[in-house]
């Protein structure tokens, strides 16, 4: 019996960090789409100039084949996502950075100058800043479908070889954004380890965000109604007095501690205090009739 190449057995080292990663990743194609949006609406504020920004595919390659391809000086940025495990990178080309700083400058936008060998001036570096700002801002709100998270900003690198966030055959998922203002424009890119986003890849490969919202609102229901009948232990103080710690020393079994009841008590779950009322009998019991609810949040529900 003949076999095809797909069923012969391959070998495989596990010493090697690569990773078999198959099929697109929708997901994550439109949370590019969803923050390429947020981010031309931000850099218009910005710089009150329309900036076209189109998304390159999501590509998945080794994490030492990306960074060979940076040039220099390029500002890396070392960056969190709140919830997701491992560290990530934003990084602005540096002719990205030219164009913004000339345009917000009244510049034409054309670039007539070395961009390889020097590092970024302190105006540049305000300027990125702002970048990375719009770019948090967009990112935070194009994840919210797929997970609540938020970008935050650990350091800044211009040599790649102070940039270890993964392992040279580390598989690491990039995105590349065109930005274009007017006569130029640049690129920058985002780029995640595969095993940053690995936990949620079922939602990234979906493109279906619709079902998980609406999954999480039946798993919210049905946990709203469980919560309804679980037991929850209420304590009423009926009473509640001084006295002197030489009259609690002189105290003796069969000794009568007199207390007047009070006209009303507040009831509380653990310390908090659900409603006030006043003390009655009902039945042949103690019994509390209910005046207030302490909590408006509670009577709703």
């Amino acid at each position: 019996v003949e076999t095809t190449d797909e069923s012969e057995v391959r070998p495989y080292d596990i010493g090697r960090q690569e990773r078999i990663v198959r099929g697109r990743m929708p997901g994550l194609e439109l949370i590019n789409e969803r923050a390429a949006r947020l981010m031309r609406q931000g850099f218009y504020t910005f710089m009150r100039r329309n900036a076209e920004i189109s998304v390159g595919p999501v590509r998945v390659e080794k994490y030492s084949e990306f960074i060979r391809k940076l040039v220099v000086p390029t500002n890396i940025n070392l960056i969190a996502m709140e919830g997701l495990y491992g560290t990530g990178l934003m990084v602005f080309d540096p002719n990205l950075v030219f164009q913004v700083v000339d345009t917000l400058f009244g510049g034409s936008g054309k670039i007539h100058m070395r961009v390889e060998g020097r590092e970024f001036t302190i105006t540049e570096q305000r300027v990125i800043s702002r970048m990375l700002e719009i770019g948090f801002s967009a990112f935070d709100s194009a994840w919210q479908p797929v997970i609540e998270t938020e970008h935050k900003f650990l350091r800044s690198e211009m040599n790649t070889q102070f940039v270890n966030i993964a392992t040279p055959t580390e598989v690491v998922v990039v995105t590349t954004f065109a930005i274009e203002l007017g006569n130029g424009g640049g690129n920058f890119h985002v780029c995640l380890p595969y095993s940053m986003i690995e936990p949620i890849r079922e939602f990234l490969t979906s493109s279906m965000q619709g079902d998980r919202v609406a999954a999480d609102e039946r798993w919210l229901t049905m946990m709203r109604e469980q919560v309804k009948d679980a037991e929850m232990p209420i304590k009423v103080d009926f009473c509640e007095f001084d006295m002197t710690f030489r009259q609690l020393m002189a105290l003796e079994v069969g000794d009568m501690v007199p207390f007047e009841p009070p006209k009303r008590v507040s009831a509380t779950i653990d310390g908090v205090p659900v409603f006030v009322g006043k003390v009655c009998s009902s039945r042949g019991y103690y019994a509390v009739e209910i005046e207030r609810m302490s909590g408006e949040k509670l009577r709703g529900k």
